[in-house]
């Protein structure tokens, strides 16, 4: 069925432009020839209707944002509800879109980044940018008015000549065929189709980590995770965020080329966190090269979070941060022989643009720097804007992280979307999972077996370790795997089995419920 995409162009010295094209599927590119001057907004609408029974879906900022399907009646949450003075303690408007997006707040207005899709049954109609370069595309639609308003996020940036407003593409029919079908029209590929399964040191042990841990769980690995699975070291091994030349030498006195002598020792890969466009309050980089970071409107380091008492990010022009990544890089992958990265925080090198360039195109380029600095090592992306990494690491995350239990404290669910959460991280990885396969292998987070440490319930390590199993190209636990008993023994065998589901499908009809067959055995886990 044909549309009429109406668009606005607002410049800051001379009259608007506006423009309208009829279409119904496949690309649609409006450019525009302007004269020299600023853009104030590019802005677009459409009639896109929705039946009671329909879903829609908006993609949310990053790797963290909570975005499930929504009914009409849904809508997505801002941090407006929250005290000023908790949001600026906190930074909890630099986690997402918030302090450059405005959320209505409202019954029936949903919003979303880069592609959203409206579903209805086994119908999807789906719009996706093509391109980001030209500034991240914003979608918000209003269910009572029927209206998608869509928005190129390139307010500031100077202009002159051709100008991609929008760069679209829209598909409508089965859930395989339109996401095939975008992916096919945006010419990204999946680096890998090779899912991985091993071990993550976070979720048990946390920052809490030394040697001596390490290797107490890499000996319960032994025999356990299969030759080539991947063993990784995450947060809790470098002196402080942002100090990633050499390990905490308290924790790690013989360094990190021993840790990954032993993993490589053991028959597995060895894989490292990093957050390399971040640097805590106390870390010497930030003490001794306090030039090499953004700078807010006063001058001051760029704050990117409150994460380890507060954390700031860097300046990708400066040439003085290349040298240092590349330093790191170098040293990490070919000195200590990692052969997985885990690139953490990483929306921090990008958190605006300038007038030459929008905040999504820098940080594309910033992950295209990432991608040149690792080669062909393995990375798994965290914490990033989603399209700006399509085709660029090898796994990423694309839910928050996980908790030790169900959905966090109470107070905790005030917070903003991108906030931890078991319940949340399971929604994202049903509702991210078309990216799989395509973008790259999705890292639904870990799961859990063990006993101890924690408060899930049986029930709910069973559905999210099945959940991560069937939908997830990553399979990492953070348990002691000498502790599991028979029981879990089998359950992580099953595990591995589970990556060999077919005919995968989510039925929402009578409670929302993964779908699969096994062997030909159809099976049904209820996630709510």
């Amino acid at each position: 069925m044909a549309n009429r995409f109406r668009y606005k162009i607002t410049l800051k010295n001379h009259p608007p432009v506006f423009g309208s094209v009829v279409f119904s599927q496949g690309t649609l590119r409006i450019t525009e020839e302007l004269p020299e001057d600023v853009l104030v907004k590019v802005e677009a609408s459409l009639n896109v209707p929705m039946s009671a029974e329909g879903r829609i879906f908006m993609n949310g900022y990053q790797s963290w944002t909570y975005c499930p399907e929504y009914d009409r009646s849904g809508k997505t949450r801002g941090i407006g509800h929250l005290p000023g003075r908790v949001i600026e303690h906190y930074a909890l408007d630099r986690y997402g879109d918030y302090d450059f997006v405005s959320y209505p707040n409202k019954s029936g207005v949903t919003h979303g980044v880069s592609y959203c899709y409206f579903r209805e049954g086994e119908e999807y109609r789906l719009i996706g940018s093509l391109d980001e370069h030209p500034g991240y595309t914003l979608f918000q639609y209003d269910s009572a008015s029927r209206e998608l308003r869509l928005e190129r996020d390139c307010e500031g940036l100077r202009c002159g000549g051709e100008f991609h407003a929008f760069d679209l593409f829209f598909a409508r029919g089965p859930e395989d065929r339109v996401f095939d079908a975008w992916f096919a029209a945006m010419g990204v590929k999946a680096r890998t189709q090779e899912k991985i399964a091993g071990y993550t040191s976070w979720y048990n042990r946390y920052e809490n980590i030394s040697a001596e841990t390490i290797r107490e769980d890499l000996e319960g690995c032994i025999g356990r995770l299969r030759p080539g699975d991947v063993f990784q070291i995450d947060d809790g091994w470098e002196p402080g965020v942002g100090d990633w030349l050499e390990a905490d030498p308290v924790k790690f006195p013989e360094g990190m080329k021993a840790a990954a002598d032993a993993i490589h020792a053991a028959g597995f890969r060895a894989g490292l966190w990093l957050a390399p466009f971040c640097a805590r309050t106390d870390s010497i980089l930030l003490r001794e090269h306090p030039d090499w970071f953004l700078k807010d409107e006063k001058g001051r380091p760029w704050r990117a979070g409150c994460n380890w008492g507060n954390f700031f990010g860097l300046d990708i022009d400066h040439p003085g941060v290349i040298d240092y990544l590349e330093g790191v890089f170098e040293r990490v992958l070919n000195d200590w022989g990692y052969d997985l990265v885990k690139l953490d925080f990483l929306y921090a090198a990008a958190p605006f643009g300038s007038g030459r360039e929008t905040r999504a195109g820098r940080m594309i380029r910033a992950m295209e720097l990432l991608r040149k600095l690792c080669g062909d090592k393995l990375i798994l992306g965290c914490g990033v804007p989603i399209m700006p990494a399509f085709g660029l690491v090898d796994y990423c995350r694309i839910g928050g992280d996980v908790t030790l239990d169900w959905d966090d404290r109470p107070h905790m669910r005030l917070a903003h979307r991108e906030r931890v959460s078991t319940r949340q991280s399971i929604g994202n990885t049903i509702f991210r999972r078309q990216l799989s396969g395509r973008a790259w292998l999705n890292d639904p987070d870990v799961f859990f077996l063990r006993d101890r440490n924690l408060r899930l319930t049986e029930e709910q390590k069973y559905v999210l370790a099945t959940v991560n199993s069937v939908l997830g190209g990553v399979l990492f636990h953070s348990d002691n795997m000498a502790e599991y008993g028979a029981v879990a023994r089998a359950h992580y065998a099953q595990l591995l089995k589970n990556r060999d589901a077919a005919n995968i499908r989510i039925d929402d009809h009578e409670g929302l419920a993964l779908c699969y067959e096994l062997s030909g055995r159809p099976m049904r886990v209820k996630i709510e």
